[in-house]
């Protein structure tokens, strides 16, 4: 016997039957809308960017390229608050930060931003634990749990045996990834990442994006700023930038899905 659903109860002739609620697609954790930015004025005006329209979905791992001089370099730094548009409009999870002062630009960075450059920057008498606890200090967390987060954080870049290590007995790539970890504590929205491999060799470089790999697969935005193509292979989304304009905008695979190159788990039986 067919099993029917439950009939609705009858209500008023004029009554409408509810309408479900809609779906709406998630805030992106970017979004530029016709952004400019001109350094100096009249002659001497650089248009770095001209009108650069991008959103960046929650999940999305995009990799921008261009040559020196071609405006991926300002692009990044106003992703990252550490510059304002000219014209536009820049929001990042929702917030328009035309809208902020100083003080909040800078607790944005802190919360919402994980940065990770091509220079390391960690300070050399200092443990990669201690290292990797300091935008916590920064944000106020007791020292019980800054240690919590700062060692998970290592675990997750692989360096659980060289929490207490200096950076001098680090290797290169090793203290690449203590800035990963310093980036991922504060659990941003995205990770910003400016040629990360370029202090690398291949070895190093291929181990670092490996675990932007895994980051993305668990859920992590990254977009990250690179001129090397076997670095954006990595990425589901390949921007090109050139004279301040995007110019190719590649799709590789969908937002949530497994970076391109990462080998997916074997689904179970």
């Amino acid at each position: 016997m067919t099993q029917r659903l439950p009939r609705p109860a009858a209500g008023p002739p004029w009554e409408a039957p509810p309408e479900a609620e809609p779906v709406l697609a998630p805030e992106p954790v970017i979004r530029l809308t016709s952004v400019v930015k001109t350094y100096g004025t009249g002659e001497a005006a650089v248009h770095a960017l001209r009108g650069v329209s991008l959103d960046v979905a929650q999940r999305d791992y995009v990799a921008i390229m261009g040559a020196s001089g071609s405006g991926k370099s300002t692009m990044m730094n106003i992703i990252g608050c550490l510059d304002v548009p000219s014209e536009g409009e820049f929001l990042i999870d929702g917030i328009d930060t035309s809208r902020l002062d100083e003080q909040q630009l800078a607790m944005v960075r802190n919360r919402k931003i994980g940065f990770v450059f091509q220079a390391f920057n960690l300070i050399p008498r200092m443990t990669a634990l201690a290292n990797v606890e300091l935008p916590l200090s920064y944000a106020g967390l007791r020292a019980a749990e800054r240690r919590l987060r700062a060692e998970a954080a290592l675990r997750l870049v692989g360096l659980a045996e060289r929490m207490n290590a200096q950076p001098k007995q680090l290797s290169g790539g090793q203290q690449q990834r203590v800035a990963v970890a310093r980036a991922l504590v504060t659990a941003p929205s995205l990770i910003l990442a400016d040629e990360p491999t370029g202090n690398l060799d291949t070895k190093a470089s291929a181990d670092l994006m490996g675990v932007f790999d895994r980051l993305n697969a668990a859920g992590r935005t990254i977009v990250l700023i690179t001129h090397e193509a076997d670095v954006a292979a990595h990425a589901k989304r390949a921007i090109s930038v050139q004279d301040g304009h995007i110019v190719t905008d590649r799709r590789v695979t969908a937002a949530d899905a497994y970076p391109p190159l990462l080998r997916q788990p074997a689904s179970q039986p």
